[in-house]
């Protein structure tokens, strides 16, 4: 069940704006890589195209999947979910006049998830009983930290194989940015996931990051292969603690 993603030269932007210069990244079978940027650095949009949703300039996204090698470039988001690629994204993007059990459901898009839909919702409720105990609550009515939730459950719900997560941390007070960490650490473990975290809270981030990338005005300034050398990079400590 190995997973691994690939992104070479990756160009792209909006129009006649170019967002992303020749990115290079690779996130390895079952690690949790951090991209670190403060906002507009082009975070969101390397996760855009990565899912679809955004049509690379140029350059090259390949996911390796039990051996086989998927280009990713020119795929529609569908066929990209349906390869096990899911993304949590910013901001949520729950349905809000849904109800949580109902959110969930439109989580299993996957043939393959449709299969185990009421195993992988039973699974959902075990490890997030706050949803549990507000599965028939509507979305839009919940607390920032559940609704974060609520988005990790549905992505969890497709059954994926590398999960692409963005800005987790948005919006949300510093102990439930916490918790909400912790509980992508426990997805990851439990399920053997790789995961690429984008986020802009570094010391959220390496705390279950293996490693990571700080990306500034669109191109990777830096590599921690590490996570204590992440910690100790003078670019890290100039971006995000003021030394």
């Amino acid at each position: 069940m190995a997973s691994s993603l690939a992104i070479t030269g990756l160009h792209a932007g909006y129009g006649a704006v170019n967002v992303l210069h020749g990115i290079s990244i690779a996130v390895g079978d079952g690690e949790t890589v951090a991209l670190l940027g403060t906002n507009g650095n082009g975070k969101s949009t390397l996760m855009k195209c990565i899912m679809g949703i955004v049509r690379p300039a140029r350059g090259r996204i390949v996911a390796t999947l039990d051996g086989i090698q998927h280009e990713l470039v020119g795929l529609p988001p569908e066929r990209i979910v349906d390869l096990g690629i899911v993304l949590v994204p910013e901001g949520r993007r729950l349905f809000p006049r849904l109800t949580v059990e109902e959110n969930l459901l439109l989580g299993a898009y996957r043939p393959l998830a449709r299969a185990a839909l009421a195993h992988n919702r039973q699974h959902c409720f075990e490890l997030f009983p706050e949803l549990a105990a507000r599965r028939r609550q509507l979305a839009g009515s919940m607390s920032g930290g559940e609704q974060q939730m609520l988005t990790l459950a549905r992505a969890l719900m497709t059954q994926p194989r590398i999960l692409l997560i963005d800005e987790p941390s948005v919006g949300l007070a510093p102990l439930l940015v916490s918790r909400i960490i912790d509980r992508i650490r426990d997805l990851k473990q439990d399920h053997g996931l790789t995961v690429l975290m984008a986020e802009q809270n570094f010391t959220q981030a390496i705390r279950i990051a293996d490693r990571g990338y700080v990306i500034v005005h669109g191109q990777i300034e830096y590599e921690g292969r590490t996570r204590e050398e992440l910690a100790n990079n003078e670019l890290v400590h100039k971006l995000y603690m003021g030394l």
